[in-house]
């Protein structure tokens, strides 16, 4: 894949467009409700080149970091045909490197597309009924339920397959994953996000408070701390919450930054008065879950941890209880966790 130079040396031509791309790109990325951490891209076509969000940067530093890395796109879309994929290279003088997602912004026809880990959306993206539930929802809109793929070159074919029977697709429904709107213009693909949004939007359910008593008990290692929001706790204290994190892993980025198994101490381990039940282990968890009590997180956590964690607790918190959940099966989250998946390094600070 040919890089260009870096967007410092933009093209006066497209100097409005991109600036555009990079003001749409810091809205959506401080929304929570939309981005978490480095996850999420967006992209603009600008006359044979592919602006895109470099991986493991983050939109909502849109405004003050550079991140929008300059590719050929007639020869992304060529990479994806073969069957080696896309070889992950760095813009001249400068670290930035293409996103996994790449693949997915050039199969796109339309100029700009916006990739976003929406709650929401991926409330809905986790049930096996989602498509039915969506359709009620989505109508008229010109859009698509794209199960799960692992993202790169399979979730690009998947959506060239889909998009090449209904070429006025400009919304898509990633199984297990979120959501990709599309547009002419920044505007008026910010438009529609936002659109999608207000149809997909659940409220979160009540939870009840932690046993600040019990949790007490891992306070007193130097290793844990109280959450500063309050509504982390819900993974531990709702049963609706606590079942389904039980069940498995439900997005990509759960397994990347917060492991492939939720951390869960029975009140068991607590009552046997251990002041730390991870001490001695060479990768403590970043938060821990007491059973029907509340969570802990480790002092250690990282933003980007702490983030990915926030988000879980919101998709757990508008799941019905009784909805009927898509986890990801052993082979897929091994696939994400693999540190040569799709030749990229696997790191929570390339994710996205």
């Amino acid at each position: 894949m040919k890089l260009l130079a870096s967007s410092r040396r933009l093209p006066v031509l497209h100097e409005q467009a991109v600036v555009s791309l990079r003001d749409l790109s810091a809205r959506v990325g401080s929304n929570p409700l939309l981005v978490q951490a480095s996850n999420g891209n967006t992209s603009i076509k600008l006359d044979g080149i592919l602006w895109l969000k470099a991986s493991g940067k983050w939109l909502a530093r849109a405004l003050h970091d550079d991140m929008f890395v300059p590719l050929e796109l007639a020869a992304v879309r060529d990479s994806i045909q073969n069957p080696t994929g896309l070889v992950p290279g760095r813009v001249q003088d400068s670290d930035l490197r293409p996103s996994i997602e790449t693949p997915m912004h050039a199969i796109l026809r339309h100029r700009v597309v916006i990739h976003v880990h929406s709650i929401n959306t991926i409330a809905w993206a986790i049930r096996l009924d989602g498509p039915a539930q969506l359709k009620q929802r989505l109508d008229p809109l010109h859009w698509q339920w794209i199960p799960y793929a692992a993202s790169g070159i399979p979730l690009a074919r998947a959506i060239e397959t889909a998009v090449a029977l209904a070429p006025d697709t400009d919304v898509l429904i990633l199984g297990n994953h979120g959501l990709v709107v599309c547009g002419a213009d920044c505007d008026s693909a910010e438009k529609l996000l936002f659109e999608v949004e207000r149809r997909l939007v659940i409220a979160p359910r009540p939870f009840p408070k932690p046993d600040t008593a019990v949790l007490g008990t891992l306070a007193r290692s130097s290793s844990w701390q109280f959450p500063d929001v309050d509504s982390l706790h819900s993974l531990a204290t709702d049963e609706v919450s606590l079942r389904i994190l039980k069940g498995g892993v439900l997005y990509p980025c759960q397994a990347t930054f917060l492991g492939h198994t939720m951390p869960l101490l029975p009140l068991t381990v607590l009552a046997s008065k251990m002041p730390d039940p991870f001490n001695g282990k060479v990768n403590s968890p970043p938060f821990a879950a007491v059973e029907r009590s509340g969570v802990m997180l480790n002092k250690k956590m990282t933003t980007a941890e702490r983030a990915t964690l926030l988000g879980l607790a919101q998709i757990t918190q508008r799941t019905e209880a009784s909805a009927k959940l898509r986890y990801l099966q052993r082979d897929e989250v091994a696939n994400v966790l693999n540190a040569d998946a799709h030749g990229y390094k696997n790191s929570p600070a390339l994710a996205g």
